[in-house]
Order: C-alpha cells, then structure tokens, then sequence
C-alpha cells in the first residue's frame, strides 16, 4: 500500500525482552521469536542439537514480556490517521502503548490495525507487549473442550488455541511453543481514504480476458474515483479509470512444463484531489482453474460410491499435480523471506514437479513463497491452518476463525498459483467415529468447514475450488449428493507396513499423502549429533526420530530390499534408496493408469529442522535419493515397468519367485500428442545383451499406455536373476533420449554384484561448472557422489552406472572452486554399504 497521502514506519530497532532472571533487559530482535532470542544472548544451548529440546520446554511455559520506545518520524505528522499495524503475534498478546491496553489477541493468524494518533505523544512512545504462555492458555481456556483425541500434541489440548499446531510437535518436529513479535510492525499514517484489497475476476473468452476489479476501502466511498494500470513487464497493457480491463492479446499462465508462466501487474489508485492517495500493488497470471469431479470412463468405487475425477483443470487443460506436501522451512518462522524459500522451490521445480501442497499444521506463507511459486509455475493447494484434530467451536472461537480466513483469503486470493483451498488435513479421517449426525462434535465441525470457511471462500473469492477436509471424504451419514469424488492419504505403506507393491493395487482419483521416512545424510547428522553417538538408537537420535517405531520400520522396509548396514552412512544411504524406491513404485503406477489417478503428492518436500523424516529435500535444502528419484519419476516423459509376480520367501526361508512377465508403460504430460520409439533391453550385469526390441508408441498427454507386456522368464532363469535386468528408453523423434528407467528381478541384496572401481574424469565448462564423467567395466547400483565440505547442484546423482557405458554428470557450484577441492570426491554404491 502506498500513495501521495501514505507514509510508514517501522518499528523493528530498540526492542527489549525480559530476561529469565527478570531482574534485566535484554535485546531482542523484532521480527523474531523468545527461542532465537535466547540463544542469540547464549542463555541456551542450539535448540537443534543433541537432545536440547527436552530441557527447552520451560520457555513456552512462562510468560514474556517485549518492549521498545520509539519516536513518531515527522514524515507521519499531518496526516488525518496513525494507525500501528501488527502482521503477527504469536500468540497470546497483551498490547500496551504509552501504559495503555490498545490490543489483545488470542490468534498468531492474525494481522492488526489500532488507530493510535490520539494515543501518541511528543518525544518517545512506550511499546509493551506481554505474552502469556501459550501453554498456560490451553490449560485455562476452553477447558470445557476436550477432543477426542491428540494426535500430535503431547499435552492434547492445542486445539484450543489458534496457534501453529506442529509447534507442539509433530511426529517429523519438536516442540517448541515461541512467543513473539513473528511479523513486522510499523507505523502507518494516511488521510481521506485507503485501498485494503482488490477482488479481480477473470472473464475468459474468444476475444480475451476481461478483468473486473473491485477496491476494498478503508472507509465506505461511493462516489470514489480510480486509476488502473495493467503491465506485462515493461509493456503497457492497458490505462484508464474504468474498473473493468480488457485484455485482448493475453499471455496466459501455465503451470510448470505446461507453458510460461507470463505475470501482469496491477495497479490501483484512489484519486483524490486529482492525484493518487492510496494505491494496491498485485501480480496476476492470466488463467483458469477448476476442480474436475466429473463422471469419466472409469469405473471405481469406494465404499459403495461410484467415484468421478478428482483432478485440476488449468485454462481448459485437465493435468496430472505432479509434486509434494510443504510444512514450515524452519521450526522458528519469523522473518521467512526468499532466500529461505527460493532454493526449496527452485528444487521443487528441478524435480519436475508442478504442485505443492501447503499443508493445515504450519503457517499461512508468507508473500515471498507466493511470489516465487506465481515465477515458477508451482501450483499451491492451500490449506487452512487445521489438521488432524476436532476443534472448538463456541462463538468466540467462530468469530476468531472467520477473521483468519477472511484476511488469508483476502491476500491470496489474486495469486496465480492458487489452485484450491482445503479446510483441514485428516480431521474426518482420523476422527469419523466421532463425527456421527448428532454427536458431540458434528455440528461443530460442520459449522467449521461445511459453513464457515466455504462461505467466506465464495464471498471473497469466488473463483478457486473449496473442499472440506483432505483426504476429502464425506461426512459419516452424509447423503448421496456430495461430490462424487474425493483424494486419498495411502499410509497402508509405512504406519501399516504394507509391501510397496500395495500401491499397484490401488485405483485412487488422486494421492495428496503417502510417504516413506529415511535418514539424514552423515553431514547433517554431524549438525546435531556427536560422532560417538552416530547411531540412531541412541537417545539423541531417538531425539531426532519423531514417529513412534519409526526406526524400526525404516529398518524393516530397509531389510526387504537391501544387505545389513556397516555404518552410518550405509544406513543413510540405505534408507534414502528404500525411500526413493518406495515412492517410485506409488508415484509410476499412479502415472501409468493416468487420467483414473490425477496427481501424486508426496510426504514431503521438506524439513524444519535435522531429523528423521519423509522429507526429500534435507534441513537446508541437501537433495536426498528420493528427490533425484523424483526428477525422474516426475519427468515430462516415463517409461515405466510393472512386475505381475514377486519374490517371496517361504517355509525354511527359502526364496521363491515368479517374476518374469513386465508390462511396460510409457507416457507422457505435455500439451500435444508425441510419438516416440520404445527400447527396451535385457542384459546381463557385464553389460552383454540377452534380448532387445524396439517399438513404435504414438503417446496422447495425461494417458499412460501399455506399450507391451513381454515374458522374459525363461531367458531371466537362463541367465539367473542376481545376474540380470530389464532397461528401457523413451527415445523421441528427433533421436533424443527422454527417458529411461531400470528393473530387477529379484532384491537389490541379492544381485551379484563386483566391486570393481569406478572411474572418474573432471572437466570444466565455466568458472563454477564442470562435468564429472564416470565409468566401470562392473554395473554398479545406485551410484551416489558427495564432495566432502562442498554442496553443489548435481544434475544426477544415485544413478545406476551400467559396465561399459559412461555417466556425465554437470556439477554446479555457487562460486568458482579450487581444482584442488575437487579431489575431495567420494563415490558410492550399493556393494560400498556392507561389509
């Protein structure tokens, strides 16, 4: 917001924070939160390392008290209104201004405005702002509502207050309960009149985009008279004071790999006087986005319903969501800013990937993550900020919520990504028994997400798709007339230990959650964990491993694909291709019987901190196998295999299998049909080749095809199956290799594989870019390159290295390096992980 008759200022410097001792002031840093604070001045220990977190507990248990004065700058003086602005205070806030009570607030969600030019004075103004312990809250407030269970919350009654739900721990998080100014604050001094928002509504047809937009005032102004601009860089688009815009020629935004992601800029003036007193400032992209629940071609049922699509329709274009789930980027989340966010979403992006999912029990993002996903083409399903749990719903609490919503609906609703709001995660599938028409907890919840947040959602925005909860199920006794369709969380593999092979028995519209856990890599282990206790049964690693029995059913899953472990980055590296793996398997069915399933979204793009997880992108950002394995199971082409037997093992532990007979696949997503030549080989370990064919495939976008189902058992048994694997490629018509994937036909623990060295040449092609180029005369699985002290961009990594052939990778570096530093390559494969 700006204008001729705007001024601002902030008010971040001079900051105090009582310290634990009280008998003193300490600085304090505003954006920022008691927990940095604290160890900012060393009177803690790094909250992340060791087992810190369980003596850090104190902190959200007591009350905190922050405090500045400050001076009004002149350029505010002479305005008719001083008006100080909070983004966010986390959580429970008492604001005091010159001794005076101007503010409580109960909801970190919260933005605030106070009229308080009465209220200043000459010289310098006291700012004091005392927050109550979040934790003493939820055992005093609402203590009349008890869920019927906590799910993450080991106190179990976070529910109770509007406060980041996994900062009370999460079974991926820690728990610390901050308290906090987590948002900037300021000053802000205006006259006459002021935008707060504007509604723009896309029209779109034959003869282009028609944008009506309507300015939300500070104050009521019939008569009021404005100016818009629309741009497309430095393009002049269109100019008048007409609030309806016609864009005859639009360049129109496209999801990534769908298009170009083309953004106008928006600017609206109120005019007063002749001159601008206000302006509002967006970025549109110019499209459509629909959820498609329609009837197809496909029949499937689930729980006696006849299930139609579930699938988003991107300017007429139905796609495949292709990409993750995103929690917070850090478990203190003030200040969040784009070098936070751009290297998370640029990988995203890297992996092919087209959609991110932010998930219910973090925080409502801030603009820099929506300005990048708007640049990079990542469409953003947006939950509201409820998961897992039932929650309150007496008046007080209603009224909170709605002002949640409109305010987050209200400054996202113009964003180019924004594909879909979600009421909750989970909330109907793990609490359905106690959602029963006229329970105890029926009408509060519908009250919630049946009436409450879909409301404001079509007052206020109108354009994006709604559904109450995900997995979007109907409520129990719901009638025959909800949506016919709905998403799915498949967590049969992992909380159930179901065989991976589970997914390619399932027939889901779409999958918005299945995950597999692994470890950190050694180099971020090393950041909170000593060496001596480099075992992740020991207690500090326990620490860092959130899921109860997640250890043991990492190493279970681990042990039916891979050999015992001999050390800690064995078991890293082990756990990391066990995860990839599984993912690969759920993510390349789910692809192959597109368009029945339209999206895959795993659990998860990232972490808040260094620990055991679902994640693919390590704490701070380190990719992971599985988000190598995504760059290729996300790819814009895939050929992909299904097995119809298996290996099993039998009474005296014998092995037993069946395998022989592979369907294989191939698609594609693009915008236009394709033909390609299919080439599969079957080949020894030593790289000789048993069989090959070539195969002609014309491949429609969003449709997987089964190219050929081929029996190779006889020639497998021939050979023997530890000696053997299937390779293919998707090789387009200009003779490029788009795609290529590996199988086997027994566990990666059983196959014979050779020890022998791997080659490697460097090369360099500019100042911070070189190519690696590898080789061996044996294969060698699972290839995996690290540079000892150096984190580098990887064009590859965790490939196989056929015997014979060469792999080039192009290694990125933030800046130029030492040839010499090169020398610190270490190359590792699957026979380097056990004894």
């Amino acid at each position: 917001m700006s204008g001729k008759n705007l001024a601002a200022q902030e008010l971040h410097g001079g900051w105090q924070l009582e310290s634990p001792e009280a008998d003193r002031w300490l600085a304090a840093t505003v954006p920022g939160c008691i927990h940095t604070d604290l160890h900012r001045h060393g009177l803690i220990p790094d909250p992340f390392h060791g087992r810190n977190e369980l003596d850090l507990q104190w902190i959200g248990e007591r009350d905190w008290i922050y405090r500045t004065t400050f001076a009004v700058d002149a350029s505010l003086e002479g305005h008719d209104e001083i008006d100080l602005v909070f983004e966010g205070l986390d959580t429970v806030a008492t604001v005091r201004l010159n001794g005076e009570v101007i503010l409580e607030s109960e909801n970190m969600y919260h933005s605030h405005r106070i009229p308080v030019r009465e209220r200043l004075r000459p010289g310098g103004n006291d700012l004091e702002i005392r927050f109550a312990s979040a934790v003493h809250y939820t055992q005093t407030h609402r203590i009349d509502f008890t869920p019927p269970r906590s799910f993450n919350d080991p106190g179990g009654s976070c529910v109770r207050i509007r406060k980041q739900p996994c900062q009370f721990g999460w079974d991926w998080g820690p728990r610390f309960v901050t308290a906090g100014v987590w948002r900037p604050v300021r000053l802000e001094a205006w006259s006459g009149n002021r935008i707060e928002s504007v509604k723009i509504v896309q029209h779109h047809g034959p003869d282009g985009v028609r944008l009506d937009l309507t300015p939300e005032l500070a104050r009521g102004e019939a008569a009021a008279k404005f100016h818009v601009t629309v741009s497309l860089g430095d393009d002049l688009v269109a100019t008048g004071e007409a609030l309806d815009v016609m864009i005859s020629k639009p360049e129109i935004w496209w999801p990534a790999g769908q298009g170009d992601q083309s953004l106008y800029d928006v600017k609206v003036e109120l005019i007063g006087d002749g001159v601008a007193i206000s302006t509002w400032n967006g970025r549109i992209g110019l499209r459509t986005i629909t959820l498609d629940r329609e009837f197809d071609e496909f029949e499937v049922e689930v729980g006696g319903r006849r299930l139609g699509r579930f699938g988003l329709r991107v300017n007429g274009r139905l796609i495949f969501a292709k990409g993750a789930n995103w929690i917070p980027a850090h478990s203190f989340v003030h200040g969040l800013g784009r070098a936070d966010y751009e290297p998370l979403l640029r990988s995203a992006v890297d992996a092919n990937m087209n959609t991110l999912r932010v998930w219910g029990g973090g925080i409502y993002e801030y603009e820099s993550f929506y300005d990048l996903c708007d640049e990079l083409g990542l469409l953003v399903w947006q939950d509201f900020m409820f998961a897992c749990d039932l929650y309150p719903s007496d008046q007080a609490f209603l009224d909170s919520v709605r002002t949640e919503a409109e305010q987050t609906v209200r400054r996202l609703r113009h964003r180019a990504s924004l594909a879909l709001w979600c009421g909750n995660n989970e909330a109907v599938m793990l609490n359905a028994e106690h959602l029963q028409p006229g329970g105890a907890f029926y009408d509060g919840y519908v009250a919630i997400f049946h009436r409450l947040l879909p409301g404001v959602v079509e007052e206020l925005d109108g354009a994006t798709p709604f559904v109450p909860s995900s997995p979007d199920r109907p409520l129990p006794g719901e009638s025959e007339h909800v949506p016919p369709s709905q998403d799915e969380h498949d967590w049969h593999v992992w909380h159930e230990r179901f065989p991976v092979e589970h997914y390619e028995t399932t027939r889901h519209r779409f999958a918005s959650e299945f995950g597999m856990q692994s470890y950190s890599s050694p180099e971020i282990a090393a950041t909170f964990c000593p060496e001596e206790e480099l075992n992740i049964f020991s207690p500090i690693f326990e620490n860092h491993q959130k899921n109860v029995g997640g250890n043991q059913v990492i190493f279970d899953y681990v042990s039916r694909l891979f050999r015992f472990p001999k050390d800690y980055r064995s078991v890293a590296y082990l756990s990391q291709l066990n995860q990839a793996f599984c993912m690969q398997t759920a993510v390349e069915h789910w692809r192959r019987i597109s368009p029945l399933c339209l999206g895959a979204l795993y659990w998860q793009l990232n972490d808040c901190w260094p620990v055991a997880s679902w994640s693919s992108l390590e704490f701070g950002g380190k990719w992971k196998a599985l988000h190598h394995y995504a760059r290729r199971f996300f790819a814009p082409e895939l050929v992909s295999f299904r097995h119809l037997g298996r290996e099993n093992r039998i009474t005296g532990n014998y092995v037993r299998s069946d395998t022989g007979v592979v369907k294989i696949h191939a698609l594609q997503d693009g915008p236009a049909p394709q033909s390609f030549v299919l080439r599969w080989r079957l080949l020894h370990l030593d790289g000789s080749v048993t069989e090959e064919r070539s195969i002609s495939v014309d491949l429609e976008p969003q449709r997987g095809v089964l190219v050929e189902s081929v029996d190779l058992t006889s020639a497998v048994e021939r050979v023997g199956r530890d000696r053997v694997f299937l390779r293919a490629e998707l090789i387009a018509a200009d003779g490029s290799e788009r795609a290529r994937n590996f199988t086997f036909f027994t566990a990666p623990r059983n196959l014979s594989l050779s020890r022998q060295p791997i080659r490697t040449v460097w090369a360099r092609v500019a100042e911070s870019e070189w190519t690696l180029t590898l080789a061996s005369d044996a294969f060698h699985y699972a290839v995996n390159l690290e540079l000892e002290g150096l984190t580098p961009w990887w064009s590859d990594n965790f490939f196989h290295l056929p015997a014979g052939e060469t792999v080039v990778v192009t290694v990125r570096f933030s800046a130029a390096v030492d040839e010499n530093l090169l020398g610190a390559l270490r190359v590792f494969s699957l026979v380097d992980s056990y004894a």
